[in-house]
């Protein structure tokens, strides 16, 4: 799935106001991280994640490793931060309708 400019700009302004729930530390992006951004993603489809400053790869390395586990879309990054979407499986969460073209 790849988002088309529309959809990465309303992403990214519904984004604005999130805090970030995942954050990656010395340890990198590690199985338990996945396994903790999986289950964030799938209950809100648009996290935002912060990279810490002991970390040994940058945000934009770490929003690809991560959205590549996940098989999520990367949002946007801006320095130590980043947003990455993926439409949940889950019939019990609101889904973010994304505009078309």
């Amino acid at each position: 799935m790849t988002l088309t400019k529309k959809q990465v700009k309303q992403l990214r302004s519904m984004a604005n106001q999130l805090k970030p729930l995942i954050q990656i530390g010395k340890n990198e992006v590690n199985e338990a991280t996945v396994k903790q951004a999986d289950e964030t993603i799938e209950k809100r489809e648009l996290i935002k994640c912060s990279v810490l400053d002991g970390c040994g790869v940058d945000a934009k390395e770490a929003s690809e490793l991560l959205a590549e586990a996940l098989g999520a879309e990367v949002v946007q990054v801006i320095g130590n931060r980043f947003v990455i979407y993926r439409r949940s499986h889950r019939d019990d969460v609101e889904k973010i309708r994304l505009v078309r073209e």
